[in-house]
């Protein structure tokens, strides 16, 4: 089953509401200073320009029913018209090495997916569960380690929806326990896209923001060693507070036995006996491009040249597993036009001095470095709630914490990291992610409903946001991010 991944632009239709309506009156009250001179005297000509198209773009996004990558387009064409940035900086970005990453991935991603493996290691991890409690479990780190091998929560929601189809059926008579798993699911496959630089396409924003603003490079083995332990942390907590918020006693009681013959049902490639051919070859390959990105510092190798080749091979006459005209099928074309408009607004925002003079004129001298991470942890986990694409709160929310994180003292990849790993909460509603729609309309099989969401969120969030801010303040200094904005 190839993944159905859909680029942050697809949203339903939503009519207006009162934070709509708010939004633009918001809007309307700061575009009046930044559109005149004498208001803002120490503000040059570029900077406003770009706060105008900033603020109009942020209200567009949250506000309007328009494709969130045109909307995207239209800002940088605006910064390019306006002389702010030169056509070279609207199209460089799209040949940008975080952009061939992504397609490379996806590319590989194809190629996975085409032969099977996920299903074989569906059955084999979800195959030694013998209570509720572990296959809960053993299914969180299965979908843990599928954000290796697919860079997208969409497409990885799209892998695993036969293997829960298939643990539903065998779990007919457990209806409670068959809700659990349809939240479980999503709810994992979220929180843990932070355990890879490709697992989604907000983190290779927010890695370009800033390189762009702070001269800071996070290549994948780092973001491995920050996002892994936090991926793992926070899935598996989420995981038991869906367990405990949707099942009673007597349901984690009971034995459940789910049989690799019971997920066959609902693949078309064997889940089970010796790896075929092109299994083996896709296995090697995948084995193999993963221990690379691991082992950049000893190598060198920058990890989109190392997807370059690993997407070359995959698709090879001889070597590959699927045709390359059929992969490029996959790739979302529309995200990555969404993560090149919106790298040139961040290079905008830096260049011209735009987001250093807003966050200048907040008063945040003297505050706490512990207030300032809650704080950014707090607006990117509630964020979810004005922006819905996760693309698109990287790309307002970055920005402003980096600059911000410099005036208040504080390391700006801290606070980038905060921010974008905070804002993969995202579980409020069923139009929140596409991974909770996907899960929340199943025909023929007992799901969960607007209510059972509403009521996991008032829990998940603070649990979320708290996990996030102890791995900043606490765990990533150790592993070499401090707090503190680092003296030079």
């Amino acid at each position: 089953m190839t993944p159905t991944t859909s680029p942050p632009s697809t949203r339903p239709h939503r009519a207006p509401s009162v934070h709509h309506y708010a939004t633009l009156l918001l809007t309307l009250t700061l575009c009046v200073p930044l559109a005149l001179p004498s208001l803002t005297p120490s503000l040059s000509a570029n900077a406003r320009i770009t706060l105008l198209v900033f603020v109009l773009a942020t209200a567009a996004w949250i506000a309007t029913p328009v494709d969130d990558t045109y909307i995207a387009l239209g800002a940088g064409l605006a910064l390019t018209v306006t002389g702010v940035i030169g056509s070279e900086t609207l199209f460089g970005t799209l040949g940008n090495e975080t952009v061939w990453l992504l397609i490379c991935a996806f590319v590989l991603a194809a190629a996975v997916t085409r032969t099977g493996l996920a299903g074989r290691a569906a059955a084999f991890l979800v195959g030694g569960a013998r209570s509720v409690r572990q296959l809960v479990h053993l299914s969180t780190a299965a979908l843990v380690v599928t954000a290796f091998a697919v860079p997208a929560t969409s497409g990885r929601a799209a892998l695993a929806l036969p293997v829960f189809l298939a643990l539903a059926k065998a779990l007919a008579d457990r209806r409670r326990v068959v809700v659990m798993l349809a939240l479980l699911f999503p709810t994992v496959i979220l929180l843990s896209a932070v355990a890879t630089l490709i697992g989604a396409g907000a983190h290779l924003i927010t890695v370009s923001v800033l390189w762009e603003a702070t001269g800071e490079r996070i290549g994948f083995t780092q973001w491995l060693l920050l996002g892994l332990p936090l991926a793992v942390v926070s899935s598996h907590l989420a995981a038991e507070a869906v367990l405990l918020l949707t099942t009673r006693r007597e349901d984690r009681r009971i034995p459940a036995a789910i049989t690799p013959a019971q997920i066959q049902q609902h693949s078309d490639r064997p889940v089970t006996g010796p790896l075929t051919p092109s299994e083996a070859r896709c296995a090697a390959l995948l084995g193999t491009v993963v221990l690379l990105w691991c082992s950049e510092p000893l190598h060198q190798v920058p990890p989109a040249v190392v997807a370059l080749i690993g997407a070359v091979v995959a698709a090879s006459p001889a070597l590959g597993t699927v045709r390359l005209k059929e992969a490029l099928t996959t790739v979302p074309w529309s995200l990555l036009l969404f993560m090149a408009a919106t790298m040139a607004m961040g290079v905008a925002l830096s260049q011209s001095g735009a987001a250093h003079w807003l966050m200048s004129n907040l008063p945040l001298a003297g505050f706490p470095p512990w207030a300032f991470l809650t704080a950014v942890v707090v607006v990117s986990t509630a964020a979810h709630l004005m922006l819905q694409s996760r693309s698109a709160r990287s790309s307002v929310l970055v920005p402003l914490v980096v600059a911000a994180a410099v005036t208040a003292g504080v390391n700006p990849v801290a606070a980038a990291l905060a921010s974008t790993a905070a804002a993969g909460f995202c579980h409020t509603l069923p139009a929140s992610a596409k991974p909770v729609t996907l899960f929340a309309d199943i025909p023929g099989t007992p799901t969960y409903t607007p209510r059972d969401l509403l009521r996991l969120s008032a829990v998940l969030a603070p649990l979320t946001a708290a996990t996030v801010l102890l791995f900043a303040l606490v765990v990533w200094p150790l592993l070499g991010v401090p707090v503190l904005l680092p003296t030079r």
